[in-house]
Formats: C-alpha cells, structure tokens, sequence
C-alpha cells in the first residue's frame, strides 16, 4: 500500500541522521509516516481530516 505512493519530507525538517522528520504522501488520502522508519506504522486521514488539521495547525 505505502510502497506505489509518492512521498515528500517536510520542510521543517532538520536533515540530520538523528533529526525528526516526517514525510507524507496525498494520493486518495493523507498518510504520514517517520522518514527514518519508513516501513513503520503509519497515520492515515481523509482528505477533509487532513485539510482540517492543516487550518488548524495554521491558525496557531
């Protein structure tokens, strides 16, 4: 399932090793994943949840 998808880092990330990143991929819904555990669990939203967090975390 997460293997046929395309996924993007965020720009927030540091770029080191031991830095925190998260990588997420939007096609049919939003999933968000650890870039340093790629084939680990991951978070999954529906379009309207995702766009929802998003003006959420905006207007703070």
């Amino acid at each position: 399932m997460t293997q046929d998808r395309t996924w993007r880092k965020s720009s927030y990330s540091d770029g080191t090793e031991d830095g925190e990143c998260v990588e997420v991929s939007l096609t049919h819904n939003a999933l968000v994943r650890d870039s340093k555990n790629a084939s680990g669990d991951v978070l999954a939203f529906s379009v309207p949840a995702w766009r929802n967090l998003l003006r959420f975390l905006g207007s703070r």
